[in-house]
């Protein structure tokens, strides 16, 4: 009832919006002018979400399943379409066919789940709060870590926001996060945090890396003494 209420209330204010953003993709370039897309729902049922295509159509080709600012061939459009979250508006169709839910964790790609999904996918969540800036925050990556640090770091982190925020989820709840992600105010404070631990972790690696290892050697020692000669096994440590 929350979400069925919450998307007629607000269609009378999109259905402008949604035809003015239909009509700019169709306009700047070639290509559908819905993005569809296989993501995992509850319990491991897959749906296809809706989207705004803000990248170039490329029929016979892929595009990075790890989208930053800087590794997509954006639309002249897209960029825009991306910040404003504009391209997320034709999912109030997913939720009213009941694939997904106002507020729950954002639908992954099938490979991307890390964990059975145990309520309906999410316009918007903890998570999507949190990491509302994803984007830029992993433009700073090189590339040949971008795939490896989303999945080692990323997903399980959004995983754990999720989780956490769901366990304790009210009605009210619910409705700010809905309300923040209408007007715009992300939280990336936990994200700044989630950075700062991860360059103090990779410093801490280097520093480790850089200290002298200790190094025992094994010699042995033949003494003088008189007609008789003496040997033993001693073990000198080398730093």
């Amino acid at each position: 009832m929350f979400d069925c209420l919450c998307v007629l209330f607000a269609l009378p204010l999109l259905i402008p919006i949604l035809a003015v953003v239909g009509l700019a993709v169709r306009l700047t370039s070639r290509g559908p002018v819905l993005f569809l897309q296989k993501r995992m729902g509850c319990h491991g049922r897959p749906f296809t979400i809706l989207k705004f295509r803000t990248m170039t159509h490329c029929e016979h080709c892929s595009h990075n399943p790890v989208t930053t600012t800087e590794n997509q061939r954006f639309t002249p459009i897209g960029p825009f379409l991306r910040r404003w979250k504009f391209d997320e508006l034709p999912q109030l169709l997913n939720v009213l066919v009941g694939d997904m839910s106002m507020v729950g964790p954002r639908p992954k790609l099938l490979e991307h789940q890390v964990a059975d999904l145990c309520c309906r996918p999410g316009i918007t969540g903890a998570a999507t709060i949190a990491f509302a800036r994803e984007e830029q925050i992993l433009a700073r990556l090189p590339d040949h870590h971008l795939d490896d640090y989303y999945s080692r770091v990323i997903l399980p982190f959004k995983h754990q926001l999720d989780a956490e925020y769901m366990a304790r989820a009210t009605f009210l709840s619910d409705l700010k996060l809905v309300l923040d992600s209408a007007l715009r105010r992300w939280d990336p404070s936990v994200v700044d945090r989630l950075l700062h631990a991860e360059a103090l972790l990779a410093e801490d690696n280097v520093h480790r890396s850089k200290s002298p290892v200790p190094m025992v050697v094994s010699i042995r020692v033949s003494t003088m003494s008189g007609d008789d000669a003496l040997v033993s096994d001693e073990q000198f440590t080398q730093v």
